[in-house]
């Protein structure tokens, strides 16, 4: 399983929260026929979709990417001590997995110096808070939190309108402390980190570009959650805010890397979720880098 990578004076490791079989494939993908399914589910199988269930299994994680000028965490995962009530095991999670594998990476809350959060759903945002004497504190002390400006726009609307328990807890806290930075969703941090508009799955949603001079490694966020998806790029998830962007999005990014160096570290692929792309057919395939 790999869990780091270097690339000349760049490292990027992965901080897991958990991995395990989430949603029945056709459920999260509604366009996704029993046809297709049957058709792929050889090579699917056990890694990607679990055998007799045929739910998805999917990796909850963290990139964090070590520069010579900052320490970058990339989404913050589900969190502990959450109300989430119909999210199973989400639901006030008291689950010492996540801190414990930033610890045995070598890391330190503090050590962070921006969290980054490619788009403002439930499972990306968890541990930018945690909670200390009945208070949302944010959980990385010295942390500046990068937000993309439309993204933080639109949720905030979306929770005046109807409140949305993982942004009351996870993401207003951090704006209420002034530790919020907003950005456009094309901002470059430094020389070696470029954040890459990837819009559709959510409205500003971006994908992190990594290296010097090139992209080297580029983490996805949400823009795809399966490798099926990369077989068929057409196939867009539940949730998508608009679906037809979505599935613009992912076919535009998997040809961009298609048959490249470049190293894609998927937010939700199983592990090791750091792959390489190739054509297949009309579509692409995930190489894993092992």
């Amino acid at each position: 399983m790999t869990l780091k990578l270097q690339f000349g004076d760049v490292t990027v490791h992965r901080i897991i929260e958990d991995e395990s079989p989430f949603e029945e494939a056709q459920r999260f993908l509604p366009d996704l026929t029993d046809e297709l399914l049957a058709e792929n589910r050889g090579w699917l199988e056990p890694a990607a979709l679990e055998p007799g269930t045929g739910k998805l299994v999917f990796c909850f994680q963290s990139y964090i990417v070590q520069t010579p000028h900052h320490t970058v965490l990339i989404d913050t995962c589900v969190g502990n001590d959450k109300h989430r009530p119909g999210r199973g095991s989400w639901h006030q999670k008291k689950d010492p997995r996540y801190l414990r594998s930033l610890a045995a990476a070598g890391f330190a809350l503090a050590d962070i110096d921006v969290v980054m959060c490619t788009h403002l759903h439930v499972d990306h945002v968890g541990w930018n808070t945690r909670l200390e004497n009945g208070a949302w504190v944010p959980t990385f002390p010295k942390a500046r939190y990068l937000f993309a400006a439309r993204e933080l726009e639109y949720w905030t609307a979306q929770h005046a309108r109807a409140p949305l328990a993982h942004f009351g807890d996870s993401v207003l806290p951090i704006v209420a402390a002034g530790r919020a930075d907003t950005v456009r969703s094309d901002h470059a941090l430094g020389d070696h980190i470029r954040l890459q508009p990837t819009p559709g799955h959510t409205p500003d949603h971006f994908a992190v570009q990594i290296g010097r001079n090139q992209t080297d490694a580029v983490v996805t966020g949400d823009l795809i959650h399966s490798p099926i998806q990369a077989r068929y790029p057409e196939l867009s998830m539940r949730v998508d805010v608009d679906p037809v962007q979505a599935a613009a999005t992912r076919r535009a990014f998997l040809q961009q890397y298609c048959d490249t160096a470049t190293v894609c570290c998927m937010a939700h692929f199983p592990s090791p979720s750091m792959n390489r792309i190739a054509r297949w057919g009309a579509g692409f395939r995930c190489d894993p880098i092992t």
